[in-house]
């Protein structure tokens, strides 16, 4: 039997009570309704709507506490009032009345940016970014009716509000979001997804999607050219719904609210137009998945031509005003630091010398950008024979990857060395390395030569950018990561590179040497 087939044989048992009962179709979700009648449908989750709701809420109470709080804090509990200079019919107004409008423009304007709206929520910075822009338009807009009208507002005022109220309101935002992120971790407030496409880009999508739960996007079946009803898509425990003529009844049957279509080589002509057709709007969405991963926002740009939504991706490239930024950036909080931790330095370095014969630092010949060697520095947590043990324990390897070698209890490690490694205080000489210019604080890890000969073309793609001390590999998981998941992360740090990333990869390194996971071998 066809998988068009299957899907009409459960259609037809709704016809009848006694085979509805004797055969359940797998995976097809029914609320039972009067005998005979077709199944109730069941109510939308509108967790839009109720987030939507609760961000409306605390913006509001964020907002009067900012407010009010400057006024009170730069006139106090008196009745200070606006002066009207221009117009001598107008009285002049309570500090308290043009609060209260404040709040309400304040609130208008974070509402007309779509600043709540669920494509905005939950990842990336672009929530933040609307926030801070609907702030200054606002402030900007105050300042210009006041200049034109001649109204004295007492600037101080102003000057208070705005970042107070940014700050407070990004903060909110926050944790508003760690709380969304929570909730989707276990599958709520998310998208119910159908994928429809070739069985092998819903595969790649669905894996995506079920590794990163945190963006919201929950998969609850697929429709594929070939499918049948009850099979799963390859590792994947996603349930196939039928063939791509079957998205509709698909749609019903797992109570789905997006459609993400992965591949259109297989559809029919005019299928993705059919199913934007059959969703109902404002409540179910369609979603364009190219199998795309790991391109950055910035790079993506959509430029519709008669008709055709054509997605230009712009090749990753280090400008050089982007290069003297990063320098720029190395060099201050490398040299700052390196002043400001030199005693521990000089600590760590005596333990080391004491602890276990052989010399404090470790020189090791790595590879940077554009494939040149340099020598890398770290405190010696090794004995000093450490290489020539190396090919009798690689039978014993329990931890890192088929290219990267970690064991989890490596018996070359010394005491101090071990202690060092699980709070990576044995990168620190490497600060020495991003003076030199040979590394940067954040970027790829550099990799042994050795490593290097083993690497695929694409992994050369690397070298574009220096290494670095810290990595999104490392923020990541480090010695957890397989051997694609190392690469596709490095790769994906050296194609989307960003100012606010680094900064981003900083503090969570710096988060993750304080609390280490058992990650760092």
């Amino acid at each position: 039997m066809t998988s068009n087939q299957t899907l009409d044989a459960a259609n037809m048992t709704h016809q009848n009570p006694v085979q509805e009962q004797a055969t359940p179709v797998p995976g097809v979700i029914v609320t039972p309704g009067a005998t005979g009648s077709p199944p109730t449908p069941v109510k939308p989750d509108r967790w839009r709507e109720r987030y939507a709701r609760r961000l409306w809420v605390s913006d509001l109470l964020v907002l009067v506490w900012v407010v009010f709080g400057a006024q009170i804090a730069w006139f106090g509990l008196g009745n200070a009032q606006v002066v009207m200079r221009e117009d001598t019919r107008i009285s002049d107004v309570s500090y308290w009345a043009f609060s209260i409008v404040l709040i309400l423009l304040w609130m208008w304007a974070l509402g007309l940016i779509d600043s709540r709206d669920y494509r905005v929520i939950g990842s990336g910075n672009t929530e933040y970014v609307r926030v801070t822009r609907a702030s200054f338009t606002l402030f900007g807009a105050i300042a210009i009716v006041a200049f034109l009208a001649r109204v004295d507002v007492a600037r101080g005022f102003l000057v208070l509000s705005l970042p107070l109220g940014i700050l407070v309101l990004v903060f909110e935002r926050w944790l508003w979001r760690q709380w969304l992120v929570a909730q989707r971790s276990s599958g709520e407030y998310s998208a119910r997804v159908l994928l429809v496409g070739s069985r092998e880009s819903v595969s790649q999508i669905a894996r995506e999607l079920e590794r990163n739960r945190s963006t919201g996007y929950k998969v609850v079946g697929a429709c594929v050219p070939s499918g049948a009803v009850a099979d799963v898509i390859e590792g994947t425990s996603v349930p196939i719904m039928g063939n791509v003529n079957a998205v509709e009844r698909a749609i019903t049957a797992t109570r789905a609210d997006t459609v993400a279509v992965t591949s259109t080589d297989d559809l029919p002509p005019y299928k993705v137009k059919q199913i934007s057709w059959a969703l109902e709007a404002g409540r179910q969405h369609l979603v364009l998945a190219p199998s795309i991963l790991d391109v950055a926002g910035p790079r993506i740009h959509t430029r519709p031509v008669n008709g055709l939504p054509l997605i230009h991706v712009e090749t990753p490239k280090f400008s050089r005003g982007q290069r003297v930024v990063k320098r720029t950036m190395d060099l201050t909080l490398a040299g700052i630091g390196g002043i400001l931790i030199s005693p521990f330095l000089l600590l760590l370095a005596f333990i080391v010398k004491v602890s276990s014969p052989g010399p404090v630092l470790y020189k090791q010949v790595r590879v940077g950008r554009s494939g040149r060697e340099f020598e890398m520095l770290k405190f010696r947590s090794m004995v000093v024979n450490a290489e020539s043990m190396l090919d009798d324990l690689r039978s014993q390897q329990d931890a890192g990857n088929e290219v990267l070698f970690k064991m989890t209890n490596d018996p070359r490690v010394t005491p101090v060395g071990r202690f060092m490694r699980r709070f990576s205080l044995d990168e620190l000489p490497q600060i020495a390395n991003v003076i030199s210019g040979s590394m940067s604080l954040v970027g790829p890890r550099p990799p042994l030569p050795s490593e290097v000969e083993h690497y695929a073309e694409h992994v050369h793609r690397r070298f574009l950018a220096k290494p670095g001390i810290t990595g999104l590999w490392q923020v990541s998981g480090r010695s957890a990561l397989s051997w694609d998941e190392s690469v596709r992360l490095d790769l994906s740090y050296v194609e989307n590179w960003s100012l606010v990333a680094d900064f981003v990869i900083l503090l969570r390194t710096a988060r993750a040497a304080l609390a280490p996971h058992g990650t760092a071998h």
